[in-house]
């Protein structure tokens, strides 16, 4: 097995952790994992922290009093809202717990199989009914805290408000279906406010949570997994491949037992096996270039800002669009640090867009931007109601032309609306 040198490895953690280096603390919290043993996530390469935004715009988010607290917790404080989503439907939302066990995990090989954790959001048949969705557990959210600094509340996060129903009836209809995948070291729930815009405009979206790869992940019965994968490449030497090469097995099962034939969801039906995409973030967004290549029931991809860990084989995606959307800076600019990128583009054999959006950062293309400003962290130039607005018009609009064959001439080229939005190779 080839051994990660440490800049590799820094390299590799720098562009797939979903938070700033420069906001982690020196000591990260762990948690016991029930298979496994507890580990401390690997320490990031350093990066220069980034100025405050421009000033704050209310549509993004809003502060609202927390007013449902258990009995004996502390005094409610402010906490953070997702924006709204844009879609003409309410959300229902329902967590689906999964365990493959026809595989070993690979980086807890004594555990029961491979556990994953799905969200899924999905078109409501009315507003109002069901309980508001969770945003976070309160330990999930703690882990993850303890990588921002002492600023920031696990408690508070946990609370952000979201816009879903827990196990709302779904709208009545079939619905193309969405997976998404999180970058390395954060789970699901970082993807929400574009999980839950997607499923407002009519998809099913699966957000799945991969075992032992995330600081912290919440099982039925309490327990706690936490990032084993971190250790695992930063200082056991195991290709980045691996966890793309998981993931998209993760994604394969998932997949299974959402449109096969005993479903683990009561109201599958919705969900139209012959429209499937995908999009992840940072290894996630490889991911998705992975499981296309795996699995050809998933019909379109995008990768958001992901180095691919992995070439693209010589037949390509056998047609299917790809969109890569990232940063528009030494990174992943055509001939950009991130090589991988103009290697992949080449590789490519479909309709594809390589787009990059200006004074963005890796953490734009997930719910960085909200939370980072909620609890006054460095922000990019961006500001958070760009940054949202930006990932939800292009991840919707390459959907919808893909996946439910409308015309979206956002996807066409530069456009007034969207300034901030440059396509490369045209």
């Amino acid at each position: 097995m080839i051994r990660f040198s440490r800049a590799a490895s820094a390299a590799l953690l720098a562009c797939s952790l979903a938070l700033p280096a420069a906001l982690a603390t020196a000591g990260p919290a762990t948690a016991s994992a029930p298979t496994g043993p507890d580990t401390t996530p690997a320490s990031t390469a350093s990066q220069t922290p980034q100025a405050p935004s421009s000033p704050l715009f209310a549509s993004a988010w809003r502060s609202a009093p927390a007013t449902d607290g258990a009995p004996g917790d502390a005094p409610a404080v402010a906490r953070a809202e997702l924006p709204a989503p844009t879609g003409p439907y309410s959300v229902g939302s329902t967590v689906l717990p999964l365990v493959d066990r026809s595989r070993t995990d690979p980086w807890v090989p004594t555990a029961d199989g491979r556990a994953l954790m799905v969200t899924l959001h999905y078109p409501a048949a009315r507003a109002g009914s069901g309980r508001p969705a969770p945003y976070a557990t309160r330990e999930e959210a703690r882990l993850l805290a303890a990588q921002l600094g002492p600023g920031v509340s696990g408690d508070v996060l946990a609370r952000t408000r979201t816009h879903s129903r827990t196990d709302a009836r779904p709208a009545p209809g079939r619905r193309p279906l969405v997976l998404l995948s999180p970058g390395f070291s954060v789970s699901r729930w970082t993807l929400t406010h574009l999980a839950e815009d997607l499923a407002s405009r009519g998809y099913v979206v699966a957000s799945v949570d991969h075992a032992y790869e995330s600081y912290g992940i919440s099982l039925p019965g309490g327990r706690t997994l936490t990032c084993v994968a971190c250790t695992a490449l930063d200082e056991g030497g195991v290709p980045a491949g691996v966890v793309t090469t998981t993931r998209a097995a993760d994604m394969r099962y998932v997949l299974d037992r959402l449109t096969g034939p005993r479903p683990v969801w009561k109201h599958a039906d919705v969900i139209d096996a012959r429209r499937i995409g995908m999009a992840g973030h940072s290894i996630g967004g490889a991911s998705a270039a992975g499981t296309m290549v795996a699995d050809r029931r998933v019909d379109a991809g995008i990768n958001m800002d992901g180095s691919f860990w992995e070439d693209l084989p010589a037949e390509g995606l056998r047609g299917r669009p790809f969109m890569m959307l990232g940063t528009h800076d030494a990174m992943h600019l055509p001939g950009g640090t991130d090589t991988s990128w103009d290697r992949a583009w080449t590789a490519l054999d479909g309709w594809k867009r390589w787009v990059t959006v200006a004074g963005s950062e890796h953490f734009t293309f997930s719910d960085g931007p909200v939370i980072a400003r909620h609890f006054g962290l460095p922000q990019p130039e961006l500001p958070t109601d760009r940054a949202v607005a930006v990932t939800r018009t292009y991840v919707a609009a390459f959907f919808d032309q893909h996946l439910r064959g409308l015309a979206r001439p956002v996807l066409d080229g530069p456009s007034p609306a969207n300034p901030e939005v440059h396509f490369q190779h045209r």
